[in-house]
């Protein structure tokens, strides 16, 4: 896993070794932050389940101002702790190594402009994260809020806690659904 573009191109990052993590192939991220392109520079940042730090760290690599990187997995926080330090990142990023929904109290931004949840798949926590998410006041109109999740994950819910699928890419084997809180008319 490397770094796809920006101050930190090509620099490799260190991931956790066993099951416990699903790092974003390179392929999916190049994908994924090409759609976010004009959403990066100058945001402030959040990558919840963050494993390695990869996602976060691009984001900081293309501009981003802040991040924070939410793991709980103590293998996985001293990759993200190496991989900050490798890419001389550390000065931009906060490494929250707690629980997520504990972590999502911790963030004292006005406005997080995206969000970004890779969790476990098929253990509904894309629905707790959200829920959560919906009570925060540094979820704005503005606010993207992207999930990786299996092709069978439903969000057929959002609408109740007051978001909406904004789009969605499907790939071979999992997907990223935009999701944004629902306008108000």
């Amino acid at each position: 896993m490397r770094v796809i573009a920006g101050t930190a191109r090509s620099l490799p990052l260190k991931t956790p070794e066993g099951m416990d993590t699903r790092p974003t192939t390179d392929r999916i991220k190049e994908t994924l932050f090409n759609m976010l392109q004009t959403d990066i520079p100058g945001a402030v940042f959040a990558d919840l389940f963050s494993g390695s730090g990869g996602i976060a760290i691009e984001a900081l690599s293309r501009g981003a101002v802040r991040a924070y990187l939410v793991e709980n997995g103590r293998q996985a926080l001293k990759c993200i702790q190496d991989n900050l330090h490798f890419t001389k990142m550390e000065d931009r990023a906060v490494v929250l190594g707690q629980d997520v929904m504990a972590a999502l109290s911790r963030i004292p931004e006005k406005r997080v402009d995206l969000i970004f949840m890779d969790p476990p798949y098929n253990l509904q926590w894309e629905r707790r994260v959200l829920e959560c998410l919906a009570a925060k006041s540094y979820v704005t109109q503005e606010t993207k809020i992207i999930v990786e999740a299996s092709l069978d994950t439903d969000f057929d819910y959002l609408d109740e806690i007051g978001f909406a699928i904004l789009k969605e890419k499907v790939y071979k084997t999992n997907k990223h659904v935009f999701i944004g809180r629902k306008k108000i008319s």
